[in-house]
C-alpha cells in the first residue's frame, strides 16, 4: 500500500462486544456521528456508508469476516469526485485479547501515492475510534456531532 494510517486502541470489553458494535448499525450510527451503515456482514456482501439525509457516502464489499478476529472491507469513496477517482481502499479491523482489554487494529490503505482519501479518514478514524472506546467502556459517545459532513 503507497498510502495507509494505522490507528491501534485498546479498549475495555470483550472481542464479543467489541465485534457487535463494529457491526450493529444502531451502535455504529453512535459512534460514526450520525452516519447510517448497511450491510448484512458476510464475506462477499455489499457495505455502503449514508449521511444522514441518505446520500451515500462510502461503499464497498466486505472482503473477509471471522469474527470476533478480523474484518476487512473494500472501501470507497463515493461522494468526492477527487477522492472517488483513487479507487477501492481496503480497511481492516483486527481484534486481539489482551489482558482485560481488547486490542483493537484499524489499517486503512490504498496503492494511492499521497492518497486524498487517506488523508481523510486519517481525520475521521480518531474521532469514530475515540467514540467507539468511550460507548464501550462508559456508554456514551465523546462527540455526537461534526462538521466533517458537506
Amino acid at each position: 500500500m503507497k498510502s495507509k494510517f494505522v490507528y491501534v486502541s485498546y479498549i475495555k470489553t470483550t472481542p464479543e462486544n467489541l465485534w457487535g458494535a463494529l457491526t450493529t448499525p444502531q451502535l455504529m450510527k453512535q459512534y460514526w456521528v450520525g452516519m447510517d451503515t448497511e450491510s448484512d456482514w458476510k464475506a462477499g456482501s455489499a457495505w455502503t456508508m449514508k449521511f444522514p439525509d441518505g446520500r451515500v457516502a462510502d461503499a464497498g464489499e466486505i472482503v473477509e469476516f471471522n469474527p470476533p478476529k478480523c474484518m476487512a472491507i473494500k472501501w470507497r469513496n463515493e461522494w468526492k469526485p477527487e477522492m472517488k477517482e483513487e479507487g477501492f481502499s481496503l480497511c481492516t479491523y483486527d481484534l486481539e485479547q489482551a489482558d482485560g482489554a481488547v486490542k483493537l487494529t484499524v489499517t486503512h490503505g490504498i496503492d494511492v501515492l499521497n492518497s486524498k482519501f487517506i488523508a481523510s479518514v486519517s481525520g475521521a478514524w480518531p474521532i469514530c475510534l475515540s467514540n467507539l472506546k468511550s460507548l464501550l467502556e462508559m456508554g456514551d459517545v465523546v462527540l455526537k456531532e461534526t462538521t466533517r459532513h458537506p
